[in-house]
């Protein structure tokens, strides 16, 4: 404990030390020319001796007061040096709440709760990576609770700016090991991948109630984190849902390139492992009992449409803007619901003023990897065409009974959605008959449907032939996986 207090400019009143740690002290101390309570943290004075240490916090001082004022990150209000000593200290605003190492050290909370304030830390750290800022230090005690129960995230105190480590001191590892990065225990670089693994390690102790790896010394601990492969959450709190163990293997994996590209969609990745368990309400069979919560079937499928790599004439067939909507919506809604992710891949479907339709898929980066012209068809439900009269069209027409086939998928997802599964399974049944040999997205949506919903239902009959044709169609799944890993378990192989 430091043995007096700093000679802060006379502005800061009675400073009253609330922490300190192994580099600075932290003071709550009165601004009396702006009237209000302030957090004023001051590097200790054995290390501000240190040329490096020195520089090291007034780089500090300047990267936080550069994000001061983002949603989620604390504000900063000053910087100097204190009187005769020179000691450099931060001024900031006081978060009276604790911090989420506080409330972890209290007892578990709520879910909701959990995943609302890593969803606020996410949106603070992914606009510093924006910006260029690796926080390097992501963890509990670096998450404070405000009067309003919002998050601040603060102390970027080893923050640099990416790719200037010119105030690296040789072999000296930082972060804390509880929350380290195999690549920062390794010594090696340390990216905006680093702090998103750490947002992991945060969440998993929030969630589960205690950190990924715990050691007897964190030597033991930082070792783990770069040899060993992280247990599954629901090892220490079996109520979690399976779904999380597919999200942690990614958020905690080995290598950086193999995370998430952002904070973002990692929480939004959590947010949809708790969603299996409330979105579709099956009976409770023995299966279904067996198997644990039951999973949410696909989206509607995507609309019929004709695709073409050349403009077309003029004169062609108007394109039916809601239809093109739907399709453009569904398409989008099964790149995240079938296993990919949103924010990496996105539909996005124009109208131009010649009647053309183009369809881009933009990837994270926002890089157009693939645009062709559609032109849509509306059908009715024998699959016939219901275009003007006088409409030229073009391409073949969709296959007979595709528009029956699809509306009925339609029917028995919506169904699934509010928990009739019996009343879904004869309109599944129609659909998959159907649909049957037509190799289409929706062949695909419509035979897992079938197979979750006969599942549901203790049935195991095709079942697995069903999802041997959904995977066939559309490629690996981690819903078909899982759902298919359930099937073997109860109904053998």
């Amino acid at each position: 404990m430091p043995a007096t207090k700093p000679a802060l400019p006379t502005r800061y009143a009675r400073p009253e030390l609330l922490a300190y740690g192994g580099m600075a002290e932290v003071y709550r101390a009165t601004d009396e020319s702006l009237g209000r309570k302030v957090a004023v943290k001051v590097l200790s004075e054995r290390f501000a001796q240190d040329g490096e240490l020195h520089a090291r916090f007034l780089r500090e001082a300047r990267t936080a007061a550069s994000l001061s004022g983002e949603p989620h990150v604390i504000v900063i209000h000053d910087v100097g040096e204190t009187r005769r000593t020179r000691l450099p200290f931060i001024v900031m605003e006081l978060v009276p709440g604790g911090s989420l190492a506080d409330r972890v050290r209290h007892g578990r909370v709520p879910v909701e709760q959990a995943l609302d304030w890593l969803e606020q830390a996410a949106a603070a750290l992914d606009r510093a990576h924006e910006r260029g800022i690796v926080h390097r230090d992501v963890k509990p005690a670096n998450l404070l609770v405000a009067d309003d129960g919002t998050i601040r995230v603060s102390d970027f105190g080893i923050a640099r700016a990416a790719g200037n480590d010119t105030l690296t001191i040789t072999g000296t590892i930082l972060g804390s090991s509880g929350y380290m990065a195999p690549e920062q225990a390794r010594g090696e670089a340390t990216t905006s991948a680093s702090d998103r693994y750490a947002l992991a390690c945060v969440a998993y102790e929030l969630l589960s109630g205690r950190r990924p790896f715990v050691r007897a010394n964190p030597t033991a601990e930082a070792h783990a984190h770069a040899t060993e492969e992280p247990p599954s959450p629901r090892a220490f709190d079996a109520s979690l849902p399976p779904a999380l163990d597919d999200v942690f293997a990614r958020a905690l994996a080995k290598e950086p390139a193999a995370r998430y590209a952002s904070c973002a969609s990692f929480v939004d990745d959590l947010r949809r492992a708790f969603e299996p368990a409330t979105s579709v309400t099956a009976p409770l069979t023995a299966a279904t009992v067996a198997a644990g919560p039951p999973l949410p079937a696909p989206p509607p499928a995507e609309p019929s449409v004709t695709r073409h790599r050349t403009r077309p004439r003029r004169g062609a067939a108007l394109v039916l803007g809601i239809a093109l909507l739907a399709a453009g919506a569904a398409l989008a809604w099964a790149l995240g619901a079938l296993g990919g992710d949103p924010s990496s891949n996105t539909v996005v479907v124009t109208r131009t003023a010649q009647g053309r339709t183009v369809e881009r898929t933009v990837t994270q980066a926002s890089t157009v990897t693939e645009e062709s012209t559609v032109t849509t068809t509306a059908t009715d439900d024998r699959g016939g065409d219901r275009g003007k009269k006088g409409d030229k069209r073009t391409g073949p027409p969709p296959p007979a009974a595709g528009g029956a086939g699809s509306a009925l998928n339609d029917r028995g997802f919506r169904l699934l959605q509010q928990g009739d599964v019996q009343g879904a399974l004869p309109l599944l049944e129609s659909a998959v008959s159907s649909l049957s040999g037509s190799g289409s997205i929706t062949e695909a949506f419509a035979s897992y449907n079938l197979a979750w919903a006969r599942y549901s239902l203790g049935r195991c009959d095709g079942v697995a032939e069903l999802l041997d044709r959904s995977e066939e169609i559309q490629g690996k799944r981690k819903e078909i996986d899982r759902l298919r890993k359930q099937v073997e378990k109860t109904c053998g192989d």
